[in-house]
């Protein structure tokens, strides 16, 4: 088989189950979990229920396979932020700032059936672990610039951080997420000498 022919019916694959989440999340956001049934779900992203069937089993599969491309994404967009350019303190202060904006964003786009359903255990804490792994990493980094308070361990402080800046779900505006933002890092500043 040709190697164009290949890449074209990944490709093809990889549309239909986008198609798929997508249809999927908008029949969720605009009418709720119980709601988005399969026979809804292939109708309105054009595709026939068995075509449907062959990439998901039922809509909790599609959800959840959707939940966790999020939480790639939200990954990678944190991780591409830790990386970039400048100091550590200001790369740690867009992390924490888009953090605090996935966080306000979800809550303002999740409903509480959704979260119950696509939060399972394992998912969550391979999650947590990764956010942790990404802001110790950070923060490390800080502390190795002089800037981190040295009383708490970079490890426990990233945990701070992670539960502080949830917060932001709550938040009703961006200007109040900016506000977090900067008393978290006020709380992470190394005090000055004497």
């Amino acid at each position: 088989m040709p190697r164009i022919w290949n890449t074209s019916i990944e490709s093809h694959r990889a549309a239909v189950r986008q198609a798929i989440l997508d249809t999927t999340a908008s029949l969720v956001a605009e009418s709720g979990v119980t709601a988005a049934s399969m026979s809804h779900i292939a109708e309105r992203a054009g595709i026939g229920r068995a075509t449907l069937y062959k990439y998901f089993p039922d809509v909790e599969t599609i959800l959840v396979a959707w939940h966790q491309d999020r939480v790639a994404e939200h990954i990678t967009q944190l991780t591409d932020l830790q990386d970039g350019v400048g100091e550590p303190w200001q790369r740690l202060e867009a992390v924490m700032t888009r953090y605090a904006q996935i966080a306000r964003r979800r809550s303002q786009h999740d409903g509480g059936d959704l979260s119950a359903l696509v939060h399972r255990d394992a998912d969550v804490r391979r999650a947590e672990d990764r956010l942790a792994d990404l802001f110790s990493g950070l923060l490390t980094e800080v502390a190795q610039s002089g800037q981190l308070r040295g009383d708490v361990p970079p490890k426990e402080l990233a945990q701070f951080c992670i539960h502080s800046l949830s917060a932001a779900g709550s938040l009703g505006s961006e200007a109040a997420v900016r506000r977090l933002v900067r008393v978290t890092l006020t709380a992470l500043r190394s005090p000055p000498l004497h």
